[in-house]
């Protein structure tokens, strides 16, 4: 069973890297106001979402204690970040404020899972 939750998280940390890495590619022209949401922005998010609830399921069959309140915040900010990305992905242009925030939720959600013990 350990070796299926490593390789969940595994492809969990792929969908933040495609989430997160499709920010950061989109930074430049985000200056400019051309910044655009990508198929691997929306690809991300759904293969985080996911594995997320993957993990959470395969961590309780396991017997490990799940803190509910941790992972209902990191659900919560994941749907948010999902929705606007799913919603603005065919506009042309993405106000900088809604574009900055997919990217602060992102690094958000990555400090709950690394600091919220």
């Amino acid at each position: 069973m350990n070796e299926l939750i490593h390789a969940v998280v595994g492809l969990h940390i792929i969908g933040i890297g495609a989430l997160l890495g499709g920010f950061l590619t989109q930074l430049g022209p985000m200056r400019s106001g051309t910044a655009r949401f990508g198929q691997p922005m929306l690809y991300g998010a759904l293969t985080m979402l996911v594995t997320g609830v993957a993990l959470i399921g395969l961590s309780q069959a396991d017997g490990y204690t799940i803190n509910t309140v941790k992972y209902g915040i990191k659900a919560a900010v994941l749907v948010v970040i999902l929705g606007l990305v799913y919603v603005k992905r065919d506009d042309d242009r993405i106000d900088k404020r809604v574009f900055g925030a997919v990217g602060g939720l992102t690094v958000v959600n990555i400090f709950i899972a690394l600091l919220w013990t």
